[in-house]
């Protein structure tokens, strides 16, 4: 049975799936990366991986997977397939695709940025799926985003289309780790709502889901937090929005999941700074944690048909 790899590397875990022509999961697997070992381990790790879902496709679908889709953190060289860096899990220039393009028998790989792999998926066959124009956010630990246009994601010039998080929207303000103050996601992550309700409630294990379980439990000081991470991530989506004029807005991650406490004040707070630009529609993401791996998959298909129509051309 025809098929690809589709693999989905994140800080701590990576998951995995064999995927159909018709983008149907055949064999879903996950394992930790193993970064406690360091980034060799890391690398070691992914190859291996790989090299057992082939295994997988040949004894129980008859056949190698024909390409590989792989999603990694971090600064990522799509055109020459290096995985350039990634804080968390401590990897420098390593040209990830060559070394599974070699593992897995000459069988060609796509490698893409977690985060707008993610976006691809979530525009195609996700929360935005039949729309032109999109902007996917993942408000996780920190804030990126994927820019869709007629059913692909712009990378940019050099890899770093997207990155919303380091929007300035409080200039002179936190520091980040950037190197810049003021960015977005110091404001209105995750991790940033999560750090200022522990510092409000003095409990240094509470987080965003419990702040968010606090605001509709009417707590005047949640509220404020909350409010607080709403407003300035208005602010930075108004900005995206007066650049960009995407039709919908997909909003995922680890703060997305508070549901209408999140959309419903972050629609109106949106609403109140359009002045001349077009409202777009404001959109939870569809696909939750699967995103990158199918997204990954269709990296790898793309990668495919790309290949027959040069060939058919040539």
């Amino acid at each position: 049975m025809r098929h690809v790899i589709a693999l989905d590397v994140g800080g701590t875990g990576m998951k995995a799936a064999l995927v159909g022509a018709g983008g149907e999961l055949l064999h879903r697997a996950r394992r930790a990366t193993g970064r406690e070992r360091g980034p060799d381990a890391v690398v070691d790790g992914i190859l291996d991986f790989a090299a057992e879902l082939r295994a997988y496709g040949v004894e129980q679908l008859g056949a190698p997977a024909l390409a590989a889709g792989v999603a990694v953190p971090g600064i990522v060289d799509e055109e020459h397939g290096v995985a350039a860096y990634a804080a968390n899990l401590g990897w420098r220039d390593v040209p990830l695709r060559a070394l599974l393009t070699d593992r897995l028998g000459g069988a060609p790989v796509a490698l893409g940025h977690d985060v707008r792999t993610g976006g691809l998926a979530e525009g195609r066959i996700g929360a935005g799926q039949g729309t032109d124009r999109y902007l996917f956010v993942a408000l996780g630990t920190g804030i990126a985003g994927a820019i869709g246009i007629a059913g692909r994601v712009e990378a940019g010039a050099h890899g770093f289309a997207g990155e919303i998080g380091h929007v300035v929207v409080r200039p002179g303000g936190t520091p980040c780790p950037c190197g810049q103050r003021g960015c977005l996601e110091r404001y209105a992550s995750a991790a940033a709502v999560s750090e200022a309700w522990a510092a409000v409630t003095g409990h240094p294990e509470a987080d965003a889901a419990d702040c968010a379980r606090a605001v509709d439990a009417d707590d005047p000081k949640a509220r404020e937090v909350w409010q607080h991470a709403v407003d300035t991530l208005a602010d930075g989506l108004t900005t995206a929005l007066t650049l960009l004029d995407p039709r919908t807005l997909i909003i995922g991650g680890g703060l997305a999941e508070a549901g209408e406490t999140l959309f419903t004040p972050l629609r109106e707070a949106v609403r109140s700074r359009i002045t001349f630009q077009k409202s777009p529609t404001i959109v939870p993401a569809a696909l939750g944690d699967t995103a990158g791996c199918l997204g990954a998959g269709l990296l790898a298909w793309d990668l495919l048909d790309k290949t027959d129509g040069t060939e058919a051309t040539s």
